[in-house]
């Protein structure tokens, strides 16, 4: 009883401080929270959270805050994420939906989950290793060289130019584009190996250089990860008053300009299932130290293609933040594999 209790009682110092911004006395616990228990029961309860890391006091005489070890108890124990309501749903998936191509697409996704959380979002593209193949076209460019055009199931479209010896009569490249497309639709870079030497075999000995030389381009171009980025939306959100961080907020953005160090930590979390959060020093970067990354795969289901995200102070709302993401990125899954 004891345990549930100061559970309790950290819960209710976590929703106020989100709410007020100003450390939470036992007192203002008492009248705010059904605890059921004197405000003396309540001191003897923070004593002990404190004692354990979970709140601290910040100064002399004052309230007690969450400390990086409180709100990962709270996350950790979150029975209730708040559902959105359903005119937020609709204009989820309505917006999304409007999208004319997959820069808009994570634009979009970007810019409302912004404005959903009044936080920074980050949308990671479509990874090409993680991605499937929806079709490949090949366009000849000249005499001597060969325009591979590859797009993926995610709608991410990239081009490579193939230097060939002679371009292939319309007959031939025909044949090149239905084999390759037929072998590799829907395939991932690891499947796509064992079919596409089949395919090569299949040619004629005068043809198969060119069979090769296309498949070895593919495959290059789906394992390349020099390509990955993300795209930001809503820093200025972290200029907001009531954004406030313990110390400078240049840190934070210097962090979020690192794109590299950014897709570092993103990627380890693309390693956790569902609704992944790193609070605080959690996410191992000093910039972000005093801020909470709450993330999101999407793509298809089971099988994230890449992350959806939102960063803020360690003072999240938490439940609000992990709902949004969820949601945003539910119905950008559904966009991209429509």
């Amino acid at each position: 009883m004891s345990e549930e209790r100061r559970l309790d009682v950290l819960r209710a110092i976590v929703e106020d401080y989100v709410l007020t911004r100003e450390p939470v006395g036992s007192r203002v616990l008492a009248e705010r929270h059904r605890l059921g228990v004197s405000p003396a029961t309540i001191r003897n309860d923070m004593a002990a959270l404190e004692e354990d890391g979970y709140i601290a006091q910040p100064h002399t005489s004052a309230g007690r805050i969450p400390t990086d070890k409180g709100y990962r108890l709270f996350v950790d124990r979150l029975s209730t994420v708040k559902p959105l309501s359903s005119p937020e749903r609709r204009a989820i998936e309505t917006f999304l939906s409007e999208a004319v191509d997959l820069d808009d697409v994570v634009a979009r996704a970007g810019r409302l989950l912004a404005q959903l959380t009044g936080q920074v979002a980050v949308v990671q593209y479509p990874s090409l290793r993680r991605s499937g193949l929806r079709h490949l076209e090949l366009v000849p460019v000249g005499d001597r060289r060969l325009l591979v055009v590859i797009i993926t199931d995610t709608g991410r479209v990239e081009q490579r130019t193939l230097e060939v010896a002679a371009a292939p009569d319309e007959a031939t490249l025909a044949e090149l584009r239905s084999r390759l497309n037929a072998v590799a639709a829907g395939k991932r870079l690891a499947e796509l190996g064992q079919g596409f030497a089949e395919v090569a075999e299949q040619f004629r000995p005068e043809h198969q250089d060119l069979a090769r030389s296309l498949a070895l381009l593919v495959e290059e171009t789906l394992s390349e990860e020099s390509e990955e980025r993300i795209v930001l939306a809503g820093t200025a959100n972290l200029a907001r008053v009531g954004m406030r961080f313990e110390h400078a907020l240049r840190p934070v953005l210097e962090a979020l300009e690192e794109q590299v160090v950014l897709l570092g930590l993103l990627t380890e979390m693309a390693a956790e299932s569902g609704v992944s959060v790193r609070i605080g020093h959690e996410t191992q970067l000093e910039g972000l130290a005093e801020t909470s990354v709450v993330t999101s795969g999407y793509g298809n289901e089971g099988d994230s293609v890449a992350l959806i995200g939102s960063i803020g102070p360690t003072r999240m709302d938490y439940p609000g933040t992990i709902a949004s993401v969820r949601a945003v990125a539910r119905y950008l899954s559904r966009v991209l594999t429509a």
